[in-house]
């Protein structure tokens, strides 16, 4: 029931990454457990009729909508680190935010926050210039808009600086380095596969706000959003089982906003 629980996390995924007559992920399955969307807005994945089909799906199950804005590498899924100057960056978030913000009027709902993919994300979590501009186009094109980004970084800094709201991001499915950075996908073992793992590690950080590291070092991070990859073989039955999880320990699933669905 709304309002049971004695604290709320938000749950994210990343969906509508589809493009074409090519197929990523379940998003009709991710969209019943998780609280936020991040939509792809065409640059890693997605296309216009994902975008539309993405939002009509999120507003039907009362799913928070976001804008996944990326680097321009279809090919490579957004994940190949590009040399983007920090104008650069500023025009191709606010290009994806208003592209995503046309399907989100259309279907009669409107964005909730935006969350940088890939490489962009994480060149911006160390990057002071590149994420400031990131966080100054958000700002100018709502600064009612969150702006989701790796706890303890560069982007959280930013966007706090020109006065938005953040939402500091953990994950679920991902290891972390000593120095609270995301180990590199190509490195062995950064993904973790065995969904009990990623559990107790998204357990942890919802909870304890803390996270062990590579080495074995303990983390502080204080998370407002977990995020379950919707590109995994196993994202579902992750997502389903964390939630179960989070609402066992008494912590409810809502977007930071404070709308949208709540168990």
């Amino acid at each position: 029931m709304k309002g049971a629980f004695t604290k709320t996390i938000d749950l994210n995924s990343d969906l509508g990454e589809s493009f074409g007559a090519w197929r990523m992920g379940d998003d009709v399955a991710l969209l019943a457990i998780v609280s936020s969307a991040n939509i792809a807005c065409g640059f890693h994945g997605g296309d216009p009729d994902v975008m539309r089909g993405t939002v009509a799906m999120a507003v039907q199950r009362d799913v928070a909508i976001g804008a996944h804005v990326s680097l321009p590498d279809l090919q490579g899924f957004g994940r190949r680190e590009m040399a983007v100057t920090p104008n650069e960056a500023y025009a191709l978030t606010l290009y994806q935010v208003g592209a995503l913000h046309g399907f989100a009027q259309a279907a009669g709902t409107r964005l909730r926050h935006v969350k940088p993919h890939g490489a962009l994300y994480n060149m911006a979590a160390r990057d002071a210039k590149l994420a400031a501009a990131i966080a100054r186009a958000v700002h100018d094109f709502d600064p009612t808009l969150y702006l989701f980004g790796l706890a303890n970084s560069a982007l959280i800094d930013a966007g706090r600086a020109v006065g938005i709201p953040v939402a500091a991001e953990a994950f679920a499915d991902r290891r972390y380095r000593p120095d609270g950075s995301l180990q590199p996908r190509r490195e062995p073992d950064a993904l973790i596969q065995e969904s009990d793992e990623a559990i107790a590690q998204a357990m942890a950080m919802a909870r304890e706000g803390r996270v062990r590291a590579v080495d074995g070092s303990i983390l502080e991070l204080q998370a407002d959003t977990v995020c379950v990859h919707g590109d995994s073989a196993h994202a579902v039955t992750l997502a389903r089982q964390l939630r179960a999880a989070l609402e066992a320990a008494d912590i409810g699933i809502a977007p930071p906003h404070g709308s949208g669905r709540q168990a």
